[in-house]
């Protein structure tokens, strides 16, 4: 299948700043960690989606949670459940739940009156400004956390971690304590620092955590650490992603419209297909639908 262009974006946003409320973009004028999110700070919807894929055949996606306020999460489920059935799209659904909250085993339970939740994001690592800000890291340390997040295996659940990379030797510890957990590592582990040393301390990183079978891959998300990349930027990077990983274990998502502030749909989904083009077929079908597919039960 080489110059496929069948596609599931493992990988993507939605919102209607009219069916739930989300603080980071409803507040103007900060800067955040992956650049000024001030044009995409309106509706995103389906039909945008569909139109910025139009080069390619999407045939199925997984939402990742937006942010919303504390209370919205499950809104945002069900809200989402709604235009799956209508517009076809999202296939699968990464809920919010704050695995630190005495409740969390009861938004859980909300959580899966809906067919297509798949999985939970909490997000414990995006800048070391932003964390340091908002304690995320803190959670690595949680005990009701680390309890909870145990928990979404006998849910049928996985977990969407999105962390850095000075994070995952601790996470590594937590996980192999919960074997059967599976996991997907959000933004091939936020490569922040792309120095030698800060590459070279990444993929260590990434090999530990490629040690546990049930850790799987997202090559998502690199606009935000480098907003004017090439493909000759980026090839090192994923190619990393799945020497480490390999196809079985690595899916591409855009992380739209997050990086539409840098890049478009076809930059990224080209710069996807010309680094595949090394593997075999069976293993572009991994990468570009299969692996996705099999993760997220679509």
């Amino acid at each position: 299948m080489p110059e496929t262009r069948s596609i599931i974006d493992a990988h993507h946003h939605l919102w209607d700043l009219n069916a739930c409320h989300y603080p980071w973009l409803m507040e103007k004028g900060t800067v955040r960690f992956f650049g000024d999110p001030a044009p995409i700070q309106r509706n995103y919807l389906v039909p945008e989606l569909r139109q910025d894929a139009a080069c390619f055949d999407l045939v199925g996606s997984v939402h990742v949670q937006v942010g919303v306020v504390a209370g919205d999460e499950v809104k945002e489920t069900r809200w989402l459940e709604a235009v799956a059935e209508e517009q076809g799209l999202p296939s699968a659904i990464v809920a919010y739940c704050d695995l630190s909250a005495d409740n969390a085993q009861q938004v859980l339970d909300e959580h899966a009156k809906t067919s297509r939740l798949r999985a939970v994001r909490q997000i414990i690592g995006r800048s070391a400004e932003e964390d340091a800000a908002t304690g995320s890291d803190a959670l690595l340390d949680n005990p009701l956390w680390c309890e909870n997040l145990g928990s979404l295996r006998e849910r049928q659940l996985s977990f969407d971690l999105q962390l850095i990379p000075q994070q995952m030797g601790k996470i590594t510890a937590i996980l192999e304590s919960m074997p059967g957990l599976k996991v997907a590592l959000c933004h091939c582990g936020s490569p922040w620092d792309q120095s030698e040393q800060g590459l070279k301390s990444w993929r260590a990183g990434l090999q530990r955590l490629a040690q546990l079978a049930d850790v799987h891959c997202k090559i998502s998300g690199l606009s935000m650490f480098d907003h004017d990349w090439d493909v000759a930027d980026l090839r090192p990077i994923i190619e990393s992603c799945i020497e480490i990983f390999g196809p079985d274990r690595c899916m591409f998502g855009s992380n739209f419209p997050v990086d539409k502030l840098h890049k478009t749909y076809d930059d990224i989904w080209r710069a996807y297909l010309a680094i595949a083009r090394q593997y075999s077929d069976d293993e572009q079908v991994r990468l570009f639908r299969e692996t996705a597919a099999e993760f997220y039960r679509l």
